[in-house]
């Protein structure tokens, strides 16, 4: 049973797909288990449980009956929410990300204020969400 995992809603479905598919199988072993570019839904596993999954905004919105409401909070409003993935080296997965579509907030950083060995890199997918690469 998968007990909790993000659904990220998307309005870039195929570009958001293209990104995960390329950077989660070398980050994370997950495995693209549904979906396909085209969408509306796609998710990935490790050892059998869900990971991530996306689900294209509008059908999300039509399912809700919700799609007369603003797409999205302001652009210039702080994020709410951060996927974090803990790899083995923030500078590679960080560079294998910003190769596959992210987009650089925060360069890999020793961040010792966090804790002792604790690594960080900060950035975002193609639909926007907030990404932190971290590792010990």
């Amino acid at each position: 049973m998968d007990a909790l995992y993000p659904r990220l809603l998307v309005t870039r479905f195929a570009e958001c797909f293209a990104f995960y598919r390329a950077v989660l199988p070398a980050l994370t072993g997950a495995v693209l288990d549904k979906g396909t570019p085209e969408g509306p839904y796609a998710n990935w596993d490790v050892d059998e449980q869900a990971v991530l999954a996306l689900y294209d905004r509008a059908a999300m919105a039509a399912d809700l009956g919700t799609a007369h409401l603003p797409a999205r909070p302001a652009a210039d409003a702080q994020d709410a929410a951060m996927i974090v993935l803990r790899v083995d080296d923030v500078d590679a997965a960080l560079a294998l990300c910003l190769s596959s579509g992210g987009a650089l907030l925060a360069p890999a950083t020793d961040r010792p204020q966090w804790g002792p060995t604790l690594r960080s890199a900060h950035l975002r997918d193609p639909e926007g969400h907030l990404i932190e690469l971290q590792s010990y």
